[in-house]
C-alpha cells in the first residue's frame, strides 16, 4: 500500500504511463544521452580520449565502450534475448573486474570502434524501443529498462566531465555562464523545518532506482536549514580564520588527509598574487563569491559546518526540506512540485558550465522557500549511504548494494553536470569522503 502523501505524485504519473507517451519519453532521454556523450568525446583529438588523465578516472574511450556494453547487455541480451555482439570485450568493460587506474593497460577498443560499436547497439535498441511492449515484467513496466540505460549513460557523461575538469590542457567545451542573480536574495539565511512525519524515498515513480525505494514514513525533530549553499565567499571566510590549520574543525580521517596532502583550500584553487583563482574545464579565473563552493571533500564540508556553529543535514533532513509540502502533507517529485525541471528552476543538463550565483531560482524553491536543493552542486549530507526499511536490489546487486555501508557518504539534489532525467527529489548518490573531484558542494542545518 502506498503512502497517502504519494497519491498526488501517483496521479501525475498516471497521465505519463501510456505506452506511446513511455516509448516516447525513452527514445527521447535515450537521444539526448547520446548527443551529450557526443559532445564530450568528439571535440577531443584521439589522444586525449585513449589518455588516462587522472588514476581516478577512466579514460574517455572506456566510458564510450562502457556505455555501448551496458546497453547491449541490459536491452538487447536481457530483454531481446541476443547473444553477446562482442563476447571476448565483456570483461574488459566490467567496471567491477578492473578498477580504473588499470584501465589504460587493457587491450580497450579504439577511439573509431568504440563509437562504431556504441552506434550499432544503439540502432538495435531503437529497433526494440518501437516494437517491445513495456509491461509485462519489473524490467519493462513503465519502460524502466530503457530508463535505467538513459540515467547509466547520463550518469557517465557527468564522469566524463569530471574527466574533462581534470584533464590538463586548452579548453575544448564550451557553455553560456549562468545569468547574475536577477531575483530578490532569500529573505532569510536560514528556515524553520517543523518536526513531524513526512513520506521519503519512492513506490511510484517509474523510474526510480532501488536505492530510492520504497517509500517510507520518517519523523524528524524540527530543525533549521539554509536557505541556500554554502558560498566561495563564506568557505574563503573559514579559510582565512584558519580552518585548514585547526584540527578541532576536522574529524580525525580528515585532518589526517588534509595533512599528508598538504590541502588547504577547494580542488582546483591555487593562490597568485594574493588573490585566490581556480582552473575551471582549461580556464583560469578569479574564485567568484557568489558561486557556492565546489570540489570539497565531506571532510571540508564537515569541518565547515563545525567552525560556523553547525552541522551537515542528514539525508532525511535534506528530502524533507525539498520535497515536504507542509500544507498538503504530501512529498512531491521535485521542489517546486511534480512537474519535470526546466531552466527557470534548475541549474542542470550541462547547459553551463558552472553553478549558477547562490540564492537563484526562486521559481525551484521548495514551499518553505530552500532555493537550489535541485542542480548546482551535489551537497554532501551527515549520512552514511544505507538501504531503506524493505530495500530490494534491482536488477543487479551492484549498482546500491555493494556500496551500502559506513564508507560511503550521502550527496543529494544534483549539480549542474547532471542530467533531469538521472535528478529528482528522492535520487541518491554516494561517495567515499575523501572525494574532491566531484561536483560537489553543501549546505548547512542546526537543530531547532
Amino acid at each position: 500500500m502506498h503512502s497517502a502523501s504519494e497519491t498526488g505524485s501517483e496521479a501525475a504519473a498516471e497521465a505519463e504511463n501510456h505506452p506511446e507517451r513511455l516509448r516516447e519519453r525513452a527514445a527521447k532521454a535515450l537521444t539526448a544521452a547520446r548527443a551529450r556523450t557526443a559532445a564530450l568525446t568528439d571535440p577531443v583529438s584521439d589522444v586525449d580520449l585513449t589518455a588516462q588523465h587522472s588514476p581516478l578516472m577512466s579514460p574517455l574511450v572506456w566510458d564510450l565502450a562502457h556505455i555501448g556494453n551496458m546497453e547491449e547487455l541490459w536491452l538487447l541480451r536481457n530483454v531481446a534475448g541476443h547473444e553477446s555482439m562482442h563476447p571476448e570485450i565483456d570483461p574488459l568493460y566490467d567496471a567491477f573486474e578492473h578498477p580504473r587506474a588499470e584501465r589504460p593497460k587493457l587491450p580497450l577498443l579504439g577511439p573509431d570502434e568504440a563509437r562504431r560499436y556504441a552506434a550499432e547497439v544503439r540502432g538495435r535498441v531503437f529497433d526494440l524501443l518501437e516494437r517491445t511492449p513495456l509491461e509485462g515484467t519489473s524490467l519493462l513496466d513503465r519502460g524502466y529498462v530503457f530508463g535505467m540505460i538513459a540515467q547509466h549513460e547520463q550518469q557517465h557523461d557527468e564522469t566524463m566531465l569530471i574527466t574533462h575538469q581534470l584533464r590538463l590542457g586548452a579548453p575544448v567545451l564550451t557553455a553560456p555562464d549562468p545569468a547574475p542573480l536577477s531575483a530578490q536574495p532569500p529573505a532569510a539565511a536560514e528556515v524553520l523545518v517543523e518536526a513531524g512525519p513526512f513520506t521519503m524515498g519512492t513506490s511510484t515513480e517509474p523510474w526510480s532506482l532501488d536505492n530510492e525505494r520504497p517509500a517510507h514514513v520518517r519523523y524528524l525533530p524540527a530543525f533549521h536549514i539554509d536557505t541556500a549553499p554554502v558560498t566561495n565567499g563564506a568557505y574563503r571566510a573559514f579559510m582565512a580564520d584558519g580552518g585548514y590549520r585547526e584540527p578541532r574543525w576536522w574529524a580525525p580521517e580528515g585532518w589526517e588527509q588534509i595533512r599528508s596532502h598538504d590541502i588547504e583550500a577547494p580542488l582546483f584553487w591555487h593562490r597568485e598574487g594574493g588573490q585566490w583563482l581556480r582552473r575551471r574545464f582549461g580556464v583560469v579565473e578569479p574564485v567568484p563569491d557568489d558561486e557556492p563552493v565546489l570540489h570539497v571533500s565531506w571532510y571540508e564540508a564537515d569541518a565547515y559546518a563545525r567552525w560556523a556553529g553547525r552541522r551537515l543535514p542528514t539525508e532525511a533532513e535534506w528530502e524533507k526540506a525539498a520535497r515536504h509540502d507542509p500544507v498538503s502533507g504530501r512529498s512531491r517529485r521535485y521542489p517546486w512540485g511534480d512537474a519535470d525541471p526546466t531552466p527557470t528552476r534548475a541549474n542542470l543538463g550541462q547547459r553551463h558550465l558552472r553553478p549558477s550565483p547562490a540564492g537563484g531560482y526562486p521559481r525551484g524553491a521548495s514551499p518553505l522557500g530552500v532555493r537550489q536543493l535541485i542542480g548546482d552542486v551535489w551537497e554532501w549530507t551527515s549520512s552514511d549511504f544505507l538501504p531503506y526499511p524493505g530495500f530490494r536490489a534491482f536488477p543487479y546487486r551492484e549498482y546500491s548494494e555493494v556500496f551500502f555501508g559506513p564508507e560511503h557518504k550521502v550527496l543529494r539534489g544534483g549539480s549542474f553536470a547532471v542530467d533531469p532525467v538521472a535528478c529528482r527529489g528522492t535520487f541518491r548518490n554516494w561517495d567515499l569522503p575523501v572525494r574532491r573531484q566531484i561536483f560537489s558542494g553543501f549546505r548547512t542545518a542546526r537543530d531547532a
